[in-house]
């Protein structure tokens, strides 16, 4: 049995570009945003690789990344769930602001911990560990028997939501997931043994 899990960071964001905290906003993908879906799509395709049903979060980036992913494989209106229990981490007061503007108002060193402590959130928002406590339950109780029963699985996400996902799949402690970097569009294809444990792990070059 092939119990096969694909995890996609959504494309370029317009506040991507403009370099802002995003969380639980909902800006479109750019147009780089979409030509690196449709490439993942076209990449996990070359690989041989399908879907039998793909999750994502409630967020529009991630949902349009999923559907050009899905549409580049020539699998569109396959089943997809969304569920806000695989949205970013929320950045609460932050969010809207340019990093930049933030480490001016709030001094460098503060934005940082925000950003790179695990532990540590935002006035208002998520800390990586808040993430990991809302993501972890629904990867188990939602996604995960999915792809123990065999179905070939696509989660298509956000760079904090699938860190979470990441750092159990990959047993990395919370020092090593805050250094861990997930590129936008770039699949991480996973194939899992009958007891949970990844057998087999490749990043796809985008």
């Amino acid at each position: 049995m092939d119990r096969l899990l694909v995890l996609v960071r959504h494309g370029q964001s317009e506040w991507n570009l403009k370099n802002l905290f995003t969380g639980w906003r909902d800006p479109d993908l750019t147009e780089q945003g979409v030509t690196e879906a449709r490439r993942a799509g076209a990449l996990l395709a070359g690989e041989g690789i399908s879907f039998d049903l793909a999750y994502t979060s409630a967020l529009g980036r991630a949902q349009r990344t999923c559907k050009l992913v899905l549409e580049e494989m020539g699998l569109s209106g396959l089943k997809t769930i969304e569920d806000q229990a695989l949205n970013e981490r929320d950045y609460g007061d932050l969010s809207g602001l340019n990093k930049d503007d933030a480490r001016a108002k709030f001094g460098e060193e503060q934005v940082h911990v925000w950003r790179r402590s695990y532990d540590v959130p935002p006035p208002g928002g998520e800390s990586l560990r808040d993430t990991v406590a809302r993501v972890l339950p629904y990867f188990v109780q939602e996604i995960l028997p999915s792809v123990l029963r065999g179905e070939k699985t696509l989660v298509a996400a956000h760079g904090n939501s699938l860190r979470a996902l990441v750092m159990v799949l990959e047993k990395l402690s919370p020092a090593g997931i805050m250094k861990r970097e997930l590129a936008t569009g770039a699949p991480i294809v996973y194939r899992l043994g009958p007891d949970a444990t990844v057998i087999e792990k490749r990043d796809l070059i985008v």
